[in-house]
């Protein structure tokens, strides 16, 4: 019985590139006929590039040999693999240059550009629904210049609607107000910010929990907030658990602007400082409540910061949740 002259590294390099290849699913025989070679021996439907490259090389001719081939087949298949390679790669190429030349005009990425918001900016620091975020994740939408790119080329026969729609129409119109529902950006200001990330993840979060988290942020018990919410314990428990869970994955992401609100609170600014650009006395004691854990031993009130201050501010939240 012949042996094939291919090795197994040989084997390996060729199927690892035609992985990829558009003519993956083309029947053999077809692709032998046009290279003008031997015509493949087995018939069959799916005698076909993908019925072999998932085997190494001790398994693909153990199977070539169930179909009464000889080793020596291997050979013949790597011949039209590589010579199908040679013509497919001109077209590959062709096709990522389109890609590339969409990517390019993409308006999208354009508005997001403008606004300063970086493309790798990851999907689940994005505010979304439920099922918004189901979508993107059955998708593999990561990172919302993917977004972008999902939705330029999506088909124009498919309807989205919710939250997806909204954010695309913002998008799309640079619409400012529209996208802090959903980017945590600032009126009049280029990037994106982690104040404005966490107060959003707060937001996205039911409204009834909404108030709970705020009584608990404010230091009251779990009881407490659960009852005057009309809602279980466990869920209060939970939901707490849920959004410090996303704060912490926001402060890492942002993990140089929370550097430099350290510097500055060593400095001697006063924590609250920090928080004036969401200019809401609200969401201000939401986000420094959810913040204070990741500022590590840093000091955090400036030094004209009094008892009676921090007394009052006990106050402001047992005013704002009620308890």
């Amino acid at each position: 019985m012949p042996d094939s002259t291919t090795t197994a590294k040989e084997w390996d390099e060729i199927r690892s590139a035609f992985a990829t290849s558009i003519m993956i699913n083309t029947s053999l025989s077809s692709l032998a006929q046009n290279l003008d070679g031997p015509d493949w021996p087995i018939k069959g439907k799916d005698e076909t590039p993908a019925t072999y490259i998932d085997y190494n090389h001790e398994e693909v001719i153990e199977l070539l040999a169930l179909k009464g081939q000889d080793a020596s087949r291997l050979d013949q298949l790597v011949g039209i693999l590589k010579d199908t390679l040679a013509f497919d790669a001109p077209f590959g190429e062709m096709v990522d240059q389109v890609a590339a030349s969409a990517e390019k005009d993409n308006q999208f990425l354009k508005n997001l550009a403008r606004l300063g918001v970086p493309e790798d900016l990851p999907i689940a620091l994005v505010m979304m629904s439920q099922e918004t975020r189901e979508f993107c994740n059955l998708e593999q939408i990561k990172t919302i210049g993917e977004f972008a790119v999902f939705a330029q080329t999506m088909s124009q026969n498919v309807i989205v609607g919710g939250d997806f729609r909204e954010l695309l129409n913002a998008l799309a119109h640079l619409d400012e107000e529209g996208l802090r529902k959903f980017l945590p950006i600032r009126p009049g200001q280029k990037g994106v910010f982690l104040p404005e990330a966490i107060l959003a993840a707060y937001r996205a979060q039911p409204e009834r929990l909404q108030q709970a988290l705020g009584a608990r942020l404010g230091g009251a018990s779990v009881s407490a907030a659960s009852k005057a919410n009309g809602l279980d314990e466990s869920e209060v428990v939970e939901g707490e658990r849920a959004l410090r869970e996303q704060v912490a994955a926001v402060a890492a992401w942002f993990g140089s602007q929370l550097a430099d609100m350290k510097r500055d609170l060593a400095s001697g600014l006063s924590l609250d400082r920090l928080f004036v650009s969401l200019n809401n006395p609200t969401a201000e004691a939401v986000v420094r409540a959810l913040l204070q854990p990741h500022l590590g031993g840093v000091s955090q009130r400036g030094p004209a910061q009094s008892v009676a201050t921090r007394e009052k501010k006990k106050g402001f939240f047992a005013r704002l949740f009620g308890w």
